[in-house]
């Protein structure tokens, strides 16, 4: 807990989330929501997950970067989202110091990790239009784990200069975080010593990272929208939009709510801090939710095999009732 002299340096060994200031007596029905939210992206993910690897023919590039896609959102919600509705329902702010770093390391990873699965997705998009005679070649399955032992290495490694920094940082004022889980630049901000190298860490990595990402998936995505209207009918033209339609879709909403909670917290002392908080939560719950819902709907083959699998389902409670229904003696 903090001292009682608010001009000692310390290193706490506890935090306190708060959850949204101001809004104590509201919480348990704002988390509501997010609880359901949170359940949405645990099924859709897993159903994602389980399809995939269940079913041979969607072994293919496209649907192994997908299943690394679903795994990263299931790591970022997971990571941030049970401690936010304990918060919410049980009041259990307190969040040791060491819990709190994990906290970050993994949202962080997932995080990173998902851009740069999403580069990879667009680059797969690329090689299967503009070189479609290359595309087993170029995305091989040794490629394809490679590709995300390299997506993992990069977050992981980005992260650690940002471990070394939290460590560094005395407190003196509070513990109390405003927040309703651990992230990067709250903890900073309650520091009393120079976060300078801190703040420029995370805008060099946000360039360098998300930014340098965001800009490759782009140029891809010129290249691709060139060699479709170069195709000499509509047909094939539609197919091939129609096959970057859910990537593109999932894209936007990865980026722009990213980028909309980075520039609200560089400007966070002209945007309300129930605000920051929704946007910190909207990148954590939104894309996890609605990225295996886009690919779902888009995505024919899942969408057959997602069909197929309720209706098995469904047709086998229905025999089941049926036989529980008759009786013993007109079964044997």
């Amino acid at each position: 807990m903090m001292p009682a002299d608010n001009h000692s340096v310390f290193t706490p060994e506890i935090f306190i989330l708060t959850g949204f200031p101001g809004t104590e007596e509201s919480q348990v029905w704002l988390a509501i929501p997010f609880c359901l939210m949170y359940i949405a992206a645990l099924l859709g993910n897993s159903l994602l997950l389980f399809i995939i690897a269940t079913e041979r023919s969607l072994h293919e590039p496209m649907y192994l970067f997908l299943s690394m896609l679903a795994t990263a959102d299931l790591l970022l919600s997971t990571s941030s989202v049970p401690k936010m509705l304990a918060v919410f329902w049980f009041r259990a702010g307190e969040i040791s110091f060491a819990a709190c770093l994990t906290q970050i390391f993994f949202i962080y990873v997932s995080f990173t990790s998902e851009s740069g699965i999403l580069l990879a997705m667009a680059f797969d998009r690329y090689v299967a239009i503009c070189n479609p005679l290359r595309y087993t070649t170029l995305l091989s399955k040794p490629v394809i784990g490679k590709i995300g032992l390299a997506v993992l290495t990069r977050s992981v490694s980005a992260f650690l200069p940002h471990f070394v920094l939290l460590k560094r940082l005395k407190f003196c004022r509070t513990n109390v975080l405003p927040h309703n889980y651990c992230q990067e630049w709250a903890v900073a901000q309650l520091a009393c010593n120079d976060v300078t190298a801190n703040l420029w860490y995370g805008r060099v990595m946000a360039i360098l990272a998300f930014g340098l990402d965001a800009v490759l998936i782009a140029a891809s995505y010129v290249l691709i929208l060139r060699a479709v209207f170069q195709l000499p009918s509509r047909g094939p033209r539609l197919k091939a939009l129609r096959t970057c339609g859910s990537h593109v879709s999932v894209i936007l909403m990865f980026y722009m709510s990213s980028f909309f909670s980075y520039f609200a917290y560089q400007f966070g002392r002209i945007v309300p801090g129930t605000i920051l908080n929704l946007l910190a939560n909207s990148h954590v719950l939104l894309p996890p939710m609605l990225n295996p819902i886009i690919y779902g709907v888009t995505s024919k083959e899942i969408l057959k095999r997602v069909s197929h699998l309720f209706y098995r389902c469904v047709k086998k409670n229905f025999l089941l009732s049926v036989l529980n229904l008759l009786p013993i003696n007109f079964i044997w």
